[in-house]
C-alpha cells in the first residue's frame, strides 16, 4: 500500500457529510528545531499522543475541542488502557492501544538499548481540536511545561 493523501480524503469526507470546508492551519513561522545533543540510546523520551487514550478509572475524553490532558504512567499495564475519540474508528485501538499509543514498543526499545529511557509519564489528549488558537496558546504550552518538568531529551508526537 502506498502513501495516503489525507487532505483530499478529508476534504471529500467533509463535503459528503455536509460540513463546511475544513480550515487547515497554515503556520507562517518556521517550526522550531533543536537537534539531539546525544544519541537516542542516551535520551529520555516523552510522548504526546492525540488518540484519546486514558487509563481505566480516569475520566474519558468527551468531545471535540477538548484540550484536557491525561497523564499515563509509563509502567501502566497495557490492559488498563482505554480509547475514546470522535474522529477515528476505535476498533483497533480498543483491541491493541499500541496502534495509536506505542507504549509496549517504546518499552521494548529501552530494553534493547535503542532508547536510553522513558519519562515516568506520557501525555495524551483528544485530537481533532478545531481551534488552532487553543492548541497553540493553551494545549501546546501545557504539554511543553510537562516535558520540561519531566526532563526529557526528545518527544515522540503520535498524531491520530
Amino acid at each position: 500500500m502506498g502513501p495516503v493523501d489525507y487532505i483530499p480524503r478529508i476534504r471529500d469526507n467533509y463535503a459528503r457529510l455536509g460540513y463546511k470546508t475544513y480550515n487547515w492551519v497554515v503556520n507562517a513561522d518556521t517550526a522550531p528545531w533543536a537537534p539531539l545533543r546525544k544519541p537516542l540510546s542516551q535520551c529520555r523520551l516523552g510522548v504526546a499522543a492525540s488518540g484519546g487514550i486514558y487509563v481505566a478509572g480516569q475520566v474519558a475524553f468527551h468531545h471535540k475541542d477538548d484540550t484536557s490532558i491525561r497523564e499515563i504512567p509509563t509502567d501502566v499495564d497495557t490492559k488498563e488502557l482505554r480509547a475514546t475519540h470522535f474522529a477515528y474508528d476505535l476498533a483497533g485501538a480498543r483491541t491493541d492501544p499500541n496502534v495509536v499509543f506505542p507504549i509496549d514498543t517504546l518499552r521494548r526499545l529501552v530494553r534493547e538499548g535503542f532508547l536510553g529511557g522513558l519519562a515516568s509519564r506520557f501525555h495524551t489528549f483528544m485530537g481533532g481540536i478545531y481551534s488552532s488558537r487553543r492548541v497553540s496558546e493553551d494545549l501546546a504550552p501545557r504539554l511543553t511545561a510537562r516535558f520540561l518538568e519531566d526532563g526529557v531529551d526528545a518527544v515522540l508526537l503520535v498524531p491520530v
